[in-house]
């Protein structure tokens, strides 16, 4: 079975004040509060940039092109509200005993004193993401959706309890909220 010749295209408008290039595979995003890249060369699209907007062409006729296609143009379509927006993670320093410490050290975020560890757990940071411990929280911010999530992930999988009962030692550094916007 095959689908509507129709449904294989789409495009993806580009906001105001967002830049947007195309060389060879790799998209080119420039906005106002910076500017990034992607790659699309393991990415079966066909990709043209027109004024103002990104058109998109699936590379076969299949149900997977389709689901290629429409996780090219959520890709796109985030990084566009990232540079206009941007992204805010919020994450909350739970512990029972020991208190722990959250500090930034160039690119990594240490976690000190963690379930009384003497040596830190290291978490590494993703592209761009700022990185502020305050207080009991732990705030994230960026421009790009994927290096955001993915250096909350990285945090939350370094304080993960190991060799324990995770139902009780609920010792670690979760994520609470996502948004839009810093």
């Amino acid at each position: 079975m095959s689908i509507d010749p129709e449904k294989l295209k789409t495009e993806v408008a580009v906001p105001d004040g967002v830049r947007v290039t195309l060389k060879g595979r790799m998209l080119g995003f420039e906005g106002p509060l910076g500017k990034t890249f992607k790659s699309f060369r393991k990415i079966p699209v066909g990709i043209e940039v027109a004024e103002g907007r990104v058109l998109l062409r699936a590379a076969g006729g299949r149900k997977r092109d389709y689901s290629v296609l429409h996780t090219a143009r959520s890709l796109i379509r985030n990084i566009c509200e990232g540079l206009v927006e941007g992204y805010t993670v919020r994450m909350k320093v739970v512990y029972a005993h020991f208190p722990i410490t959250v500090k930034v050290d160039g690119r990594d975020v240490l976690v000190e004193n963690f379930q009384g560890e003497r040596a830190p757990r290291r978490a590494a940071i993703v592209g761009g993401t700022k990185v502020s411990p305050e207080g009991e929280d732990v705030v994230l911010t960026g421009h790009v959706l994927t290096d955001v999530t993915q250096t909350a992930a990285n945090i939350e999988l370094a304080t993960r309890v190991r060799n324990k009962d995770h139902r009780v030692f609920l010792d670690g550094i979760y994520a609470y909220e996502k948004k839009k916007g810093s």
